[in-house]
């Protein structure tokens, strides 16, 4: 939630691991519906990489393929329900922190304007906000799902928290005063990857059987309203799709107190939702013609697409007179990233993918 760094090292480690506990048959490969798209989806890629306009650097970017390991590392991990629990708790801890630094910054340090958007503790303001959109879902399914606290917390839950909380302040205070910025930010994220790694280690429940739910009903409003200054659309609309999802799922009602909300909010009119909520600024007259250029380099190359990392470097070939922007890294749409990049038939693979992943779901629903 804080570090793409600390996690890749993690996730290195973990892979590590589950290797080692493979061999000595302490642990298997789960066979699961995804098995196929997912093979489909990497041996495309490299074939696509292939026949790229420059197969090394396709090549050097097809290596976040080693990412799906992290899926079977997680089948393996939650298949425990105390594991499933603590790797909650890891993620809302986290989640309290990204989403207090992004308040902070907002409110404190001038991360207010639409071109210098909160990113708290991470690299750009968009993997906030998904991250921070994902809290949100998590925090609310906790609370749907188990309540809210049974009891008052304990002191160690609650000095845990005023840990963190009381870090993102000292953080944002020395930021304020330019004093060991960059550097105090990496021994609170250091910190922090130290206290998961502890608790991923700790044999006994941690710090208690209500911390769970405690900790999700902090989050919620936290991640709530990160999410909302965050002016981020897409992840607006994934935390609507996730909250309505939970609520049809656990509490039905729910849907007219989340009706209400919209409601208040087309009512009130507050000035960081409602300038987003347009189809004529800059950013989306550039999405319409990033798209329409993805179009065209579909068309030119539709089995093996342009090649994995390529759409910076082949970008200004297929360019629109009018597109507001030169260069575009990515063309901020998922669908027409994975066609114009690896062909048709990745495109496919990949919806086979999300479609067994949800079919799947609902089955085991």
């Amino acid at each position: 939630m804080l570090s793409i760094f600390a996690a890749q090292l993690f996730l290195v480690l973990a892979l590590v691991v589950f290797a080692i506990r493979i061999a000595r048959g302490e642990a298997v490969l789960r066979r699961t519906p995804l098995d196929g798209p997912i093979l489909a989806f990497c041996v495309w890629t490299l074939l696509s990489a292939s026949f790229s306009r420059a197969p090394l650097a396709s090549h050097e970017e097809a290596k976040k393929l080693l990412l799906f390991a992290l899926f079977y590392l997680a089948l393996d991990t939650f298949a425990r329900e105390q594991c499933r629990e603590r790797v909650l708790d890891g993620a809302l801890l986290g989640g309290l922190a990204l989403s207090s630094g992004a308040l902070a910054q907002y409110f404190f340090l001038g991360f207010d304007t639409l071109d210098n958007r909160p990113r708290s503790f991470l690299g750009h303001y968009m993997t906030a906000s998904g991250l921070v959109m994902a809290v949100l879902v998590l925090a609310a399914g906790r609370v749907a799902f188990h309540g809210l606290p049974s009891r008052k917390p304990a002191w160690r839950e609650l000095r845990i928290v005023a840990g963190v909380l009381a870090g993102v302040a000292l953080l944002t205070a020395l930021q304020a005063a330019g004093l060991f910025a960059v550097e105090a930010e990496r021994l609170f994220v250091a910190a922090l990857a130290g206290t998961g790694a502890f608790i991923a280690l700790l044999r006994g429940p941690w710090p208690g059987r209500t911390a769970g739910t405690f900790l999700a009903t902090l989050v919620l409003p936290l991640a709530a309203g990160a999410l909302l200054i965050s002016r981020t659309r897409n992840a607006w609309l994934g935390a609507l799709v996730g909250l309505v999802t939970l609520a049809v799922m656990r509490v039905p009602r729910a849907l007219w107190a989340l009706a209400g909300i919209i409601a208040a909010i087309l009512v009130l009119r507050p000035a960081p939702v409602m300038d987003r909520l347009t189809l004529t600024d800059a950013s989306s007259k550039d999405r319409y013609y990033m798209w329409q250029a993805g179009i065209d380099m579909i068309r030119e190359k539709p089995v093996f697409g342009q090649g994995p990392g390529m759409i910076l470097a082949v970008y200004p070939d297929y360019r629109w007179p009018d597109a507001p922007n030169a260069m575009a890294p990515h063309l901020h749409d998922n669908a027409l990233q994975i066609a114009a990049e690896r062909g048709l038939p990745c495109l496919a693979w990949w919806i086979w993918w999300v479609a067994a992943a949800m079919g799947d779901a609902y089955r085991e629903r």
